[in-house]
């Protein structure tokens, strides 16, 4: 048996995205810029696109800009926002278990000369609310906030911070890192006060290289890719057609029948998380139910290194992650384990098992079996 539990590094595409993808590469392969009947097939396809993403929230379609993923996504709405409001004040907010693609940009403007002020989180990774309204400032023009955590699947209370943010200083700009949220929840930017929302294709059954930036139509944002003036003038360059059509797809798909795929979702993790508790040293990093995202579930393995016990069931044809696919490349101890309090000896045995919608509770069985066989003889081996 074979059990794919990285699904927030990335998922299987789907059948149907697929064969929408197909279509634009071999039939309607036209340069959405061309002004003959194929490019405008293709300029078509691309409104479509966004049409199907902005109805699934409930935004308009000029509201969303595709990119080429959720990095360059977090890129722009934090160097374009922060280069379009310099005159207003150079003040940022962030939470301390941002993604990568959110501290390395902030570092960046940092030496630009903009402020940045970390937010800190309690145990179960949720941002300090009252932290958050002390620390924003007539000059502070952006807060960023993930809505799930990548690596332990922290739920932050978006509405709320949005109510905060707006109130406190209205000019203030609302970004929220949705990739491993959008598909799991119904987002509504309008009503949860999003100015700013990155998204990813991959990560809900769609394409790698593509995503989108959805930017409030009042929103003041300059670009960051300069050229031939594509998608109004936002981001420059010929548009990856096929990959929008995906998205397209995959979007409109991650929210039929919504409940009863979350549902799945929520059964595989509660069922993972009950099994634990059979598997002496192992200490969970998310929770069951609403508590956390249906899709993520991180453990701690008292007496094992992470990197060892990965591998080990890769060996049983069971694949899971260390941490963030993405910081993978850089490896480091986690600012997110260490920012919920995760003992220092944990903090290099803990994994990431990661759902999606074709994984089964056999599956789940098998891995919890099969961490049953392992863990003993690892430990030992460990020891020794």
């Amino acid at each position: 048996m074979e059990a794919y539990f990285d699904n927030s590094a990335t998922t299987r595409v789907l059948d149907k995205v697929v064969a929408a993808m197909d279509e634009m590469m071999t039939v309607n392969y036209g340069n959405p810029s061309a002004r003959h009947i194929m490019g405008v097939r293709a300029e078509n396809a691309v409104k479509e696109a966004a049409s199907r993403v902005a109805r699934t929230l409930k935004v308009k379609e000029k509201e969303i800009l595709f990119t080429s993923g959720g990095t360059e996504s977090n890129n722009m709405a934090l160097i374009g926002t922060a280069l379009a409001g310099k005159r207003a004040g150079k003040h940022i907010i962030a939470s301390n278990i941002e993604h990568a693609s959110i501290y390395n940009p902030l570092e960046i403007l940092e030496e630009m000369g903009f402020e940045i002020t970390y937010l800190t989180v309690d145990g179960k990774g949720h941002v300090d609310l009252e932290q958050l309204k002390k620390a924003i400032r007539p000059d502070t023009i952006l807060v960023s906030v993930m809505y799930v955590n990548n690596e332990v699947g922290a739920v932050e209370p978006v509405e709320e911070i949005g109510k905060i943010i707006h109130e406190t200083n209205p000019n203030t700009v609302y970004h929220v890192d949705a990739i491993q949220a959008y598909g799991k929840f119904m987002i509504r930017p309008k009503k949860q006060g999003i100015d700013l929302l990155s998204v990813s294709g991959h990560k809900l059954h769609g394409p790698k290289g593509v995503g989108f930036l959805y930017i409030d139509e009042h929103v003041k944002i300059r670009p960051i890719i300069y050229g031939g003036g594509q998608q109004r003038g936002m981001r420059s360059g010929t548009e990856n057609v096929p990959g929008i059509v995906g998205m397209g797809v995959a979007a409109e798909e991650a929210y039929d029948h919504f409940e009863e795929k979350m549902a799945h979702l929520y059964g595989l993790k509660d069922h993972m998380l009950e099994r634990l508790t059979e598997i002496e040293g192992a200490y969970p990093n998310s929770y069951p139910g609403k508590e956390s995202a249906p899709q993520v579930v991180s453990v701690s393995f008292s007496g094992v290194r992470s990197e060892v016990l990965l591998h080990a069931l890769e060996e049983k044809g069971i694949y899971v992650s260390s941490g963030s696919a993405c910081s993978s490349n850089h490896p480091a101890v986690s600012g997110t384990l260490k920012g919920i309090g995760v003992k220092q000896e944990l903090l290099d045995s803990t994994l990431r098992f990661s759902f999606g919608r074709f994984n089964t509770l056999e599956e789940v069985d098998y891995c919890m079996e099969t961490l049953k066989e392992l863990l003993p003889v690892l430990r030992r081996y460990q020891r020794g």
